[in-house]
């Protein structure tokens, strides 16, 4: 038994031992690679500055939860226009604010409307009545032109009763309070998710381009006859695009944190786990990129033809809840959907652990799968 224990522990010694060989050998080559150097340093600030600044959207479809505390014929019109109108979605009716305040926590709404148990006393008494609206502002430009309509929504109100009455009316006057994001900073928004994106671009185009780089420099056949095994050589391919690609984000966030005040409400290792759990996933994707191309400008082309759909699919540039119900089952194949709500909680809402690691758990299983793609791709076109 000591004897066969002494062998186990001495080839995987022996194991470990060539794959950090194969990790130095991988850094010193990236880091000779002017094309590298050029994709890890400037392009990611760059877009960080320009996405932060530039970045708009559009919204359809908001998620709302309703609180009327009134019943009254009054109120219930007032509801009706919201549910009616195309930019909101009637997602919950609720009987306290607790509830409402689990929702938007949770990110199952983004806004929350409550009508007070007097609003339609004071409204017929010629008073001016008060509704309330919630937002979320982590996701502030969505609530901003949210916000909007929801003031177009109650003038309109406002006028129709008039009219009907055929009497001047007074208008509700609209309580508004963003969570998470009180003076809706679009920064606070966009930075976290692109910290993320950039990070999927480094690491993807890395792992993409090692494997292929090797086969264009004919340097792929000498790595197959060393004693490297197949998923030794793909963990040092993997280890140095993660590493570097971890660092660029935690750069990235630094910067988000010093130059656009974005706030780190919650914990740094939490950011850190999912991010590592993300790159891990998205490097398998780059591997299977890198196996299945032979050059190096067959491999770019392949990472953005992944990247883009990636990043679209994510709730990055377009809520997920605006996409067609079939779109959105697909987005629940992509890791970043999950590293986004990771890096917005924990950025803005201080996300403890345990729900962070419902996010976790899904991109855990999306890497799993990736990484066996590769190591299956990679055999087949070895062997």
């Amino acid at each position: 038994m000591s004897v066969t224990a002494n062998q186990g522990s001495w080839r995987w010694r022996e194991a470990l031992g060539r794959i950090l060989f194969l990790v130095r050998r991988e850094f010193l080559t990236i880091w000779r690679d002017k094309r590298i150097r050029s994709v890890l340093i400037l392009p990611p600030i760059i877009q960080l500055f320009l996405f932060s600044y530039a970045a708009t959207f559009e919204v359809n479809h908001v998620p709302l939860a309703v609180f009327n505390e009134d019943m009254s014929l009054e109120s219930r019109d007032l509801v009706a226009k919201f549910t009616a109108s195309p930019t909101f979605t009637d997602t919950a009716r609720i009987t306290s604010m607790h509830e409402g305040q689990d929702l938007i926590e949770r990110g199952r709404v983004l806004m929350l409307l409550r009508v007070p148990a007097n609003f339609a006393h004071v409204l017929k008494s010629g008073g001016t009545p008060t509704v309330q609206v919630i937002v979320d502002g982590r996701q502030s430009n969505t609530a901003l032109i949210a916000l909007g309509y929801v003031g177009s929504i109650i003038e309109d109100y406002s006028r129709e009763r008039a009219q009907s009455l055929g009497q001047k009316l007074p208008t509700p006057v609209l309580v508004q309070r963003a969570w998470f994001n009180a003076n809706m900073i679009s920064q606070w928004f966009i930075v976290p998710g692109i910290v993320a994106s950039l990070t999927m671009i480094v690491a993807t185009i890395i792992t993409a381009l090692s494997i292929a780089r090797e086969k264009e420099l004919g340097t792929f056949e000498q790595l197959l006859v060393t004693p490297l095994r197949p998923y030794e050589i793909l963990i040092g391919k993997v280890v140095p695009a993660v590493v570097l690609a971890l660092g660029e984000g935690l750069v990235l966030a630094l910067m988000g944190i010093w130059f656009f005040g974005v706030p780190l409400r919650g914990d740094v290792a939490i950011i850190v786990l999912g991010l590592v759990v993300f790159l891990v996933s998205v490097t398998s994707c780059g591997l299977m990129i890198s196996a299945l191309t032979s050059t190096q400008q067959q491999a770019q082309i392949a990472a953005f033809c992944f990247i883009m759909p990636c990043v679209i699919l994510s709730g990055f540039t377009t809520p997920i809840e605006n996409m067609p119900g079939w779109v959105q089952a697909i987005t629940y194949l992509n890791p970043l959907r999950y590293v986004l709500v990771i890096n917005r909680g924990v950025f803005l809402q201080d996300m403890p652990l345990l729900v962070a690691l419902n996010q976790v758990w899904p991109m855990a299983l999306i890497g799993l799968a990736t990484g066996t793609g590769a190591i299956l791709l990679f055999r087949r076109r070895v062997f």
